[in-house]
């Protein structure tokens, strides 16, 4: 069994940072692709960010140059640096994971940034 652990999120002012991490622990062989998505209230679940293995981060369009993704291999974990936050920022955070063919969901972090 596979468990994905968030931390990092919380309340912050218009143009703040969070830091958010997402460890995975159980038997992981090797994880896919770790990705970070959010879903607002009333709003669909997005995408916000997204890293394989071996491969170039992605981001939605709404964070490119505020976000960064980047993955720490040897600790199953997932970072998602947000700066200049901004109040449509925010929303519940969930970090996914894939490995082999099953997927992972976190249990999610509230952001808030405050206007």
């Amino acid at each position: 069994q596979v468990q994905l652990v968030e931390s990092g999120g919380g309340l912050v002012q218009t143009g703040g940072s969070l830091k958010l991490s997402c460890g995975a622990s159980g038997t992981i062989l090797s994880i896919t692709a770790m990705d970070w998505y959010r879903q607002a209230p009333g709003k669909q679940r997005e995408l916000v960010a997204a890293i394989a293995s071996a491969g170039s981060p992605n981001y939605a369009d709404s964070v490119k140059g505020r976000f960064t993704i980047s993955r720490d291999n040897a600790k199953n974990t997932v970072y998602l640096q947000m700066n200049s936050l901004k109040p449509e920022d925010t929303a519940v955070y969930k970090c996914y994971a894939r490995i082999g063919t099953n997927v992972y969901w976190g249990q999610g972090t509230q952001v808030t940034v405050s206007s």
